[in-house]
């Protein structure tokens, strides 16, 4: 996600009233489902079309201040948990360092942990779809050591982190953290092998869920647990291992 300046928002310069909830990371009593429509989406309103045939008023790009304050508040929240962890992040401080006011981000979301998810969400659609080359086992060659950095060494990767911490405490956040997050991630990382299904390099009664986990599991068990490298030969002994698992590569040589 392309760090995004600082947005003004001076038309909420007067009523900037305080929310009546709080900061808390507590169970996000909806998705906040709102970050591409609610806010974003807002225009002004026309000129009555009377008989006077009034040309509409142009009341500047407000849709392009709100995309931009918006951006502004991922990128604070990703910056911020960096920094000082999830206990660190609060809606004040992913305010005061987007430059917008606090009510500008209730607009939107209504917990820390809901602007951290869409923070997640929009980072890993960006940086994580996989390529499409026409072969399997380029695609996976090249998408493993790219999801093990993003997951294991990019900021993005640290909120990922720590938003499964979050969800072994919170169980309502827990399903919607699954049911947006990890389903979508899961997706990404069936697509190679669904791809090359279609294209016959794999079997079409493949079980591309139960291979994927085989895939990556490994990997996410290492970011997620044990800590251990996931470094360029890891990933490649897991491709390795599919590839040859599936008739895709010749079998070593034997020792002489």
């Amino acid at each position: 996600m392309a760090p995004a300046a600082h947005a003004a928002e001076a038309s909420d310069a007067g009523r900037r009233d305080e929310p009546a909830g709080s900061d808390g990371s507590g169970g996000t009593g909806g998705t906040g489902g709102a970050v591409g429509t609610s806010g974003t989406g807002r225009t002004g309103g026309t000129d009555g079309g009377g008989t006077g045939g009034a040309a509409r008023r142009h009341h500047g790009n407000r849709h392009g201040r709100s995309e931009q304050a918006r951006l502004a508040v991922l990128e604070a929240a990703d910056g911020l948990l960096v920094e000082k962890g999830f206990a660190g992040v609060t809606m004040e401080g992913i305010a005061t360092r987007a430059g917008v006011a606090k009510q500008t981000i209730y607009r939107w979301w209504s917990t820390k942990t809901e602007v951290l998810t869409d923070a997640f969400l929009q980072d890993a659609a960006e940086d994580l779809t996989p390529p499409d080359s026409g072969d399997i086992a380029l695609d996976l060659r090249e998408y493993l050591p790219r999801l093990a950095w993003f997951l294991g060494e990019s900021d993005p990767g640290a909120v990922f982190r720590a938003l499964i911490a979050q969800a072994q405490h919170d169980p309502a956040f827990a399903q919607d953290f699954r049911t947006r997050c990890l389903d979508a991630q899961r997706a990404r990382d069936r697509l190679p092998l669904e791809r090359a299904v279609r294209r016959g390099q794999l079997p079409a009664g493949l079980d591309a869920a139960a291979e994927t986990d085989q895939l990556v599991g490994p990997l996410y068990y290492r970011v997620l647990v044990t800590d251990e490298p996931v470094g360029r030969g890891f990933t490649d002994g897991l491709v390795e291992a599919f590839l040859h698992r599936h008739g895709l590569t010749p079998p070593a040589a034997p020792a002489a």
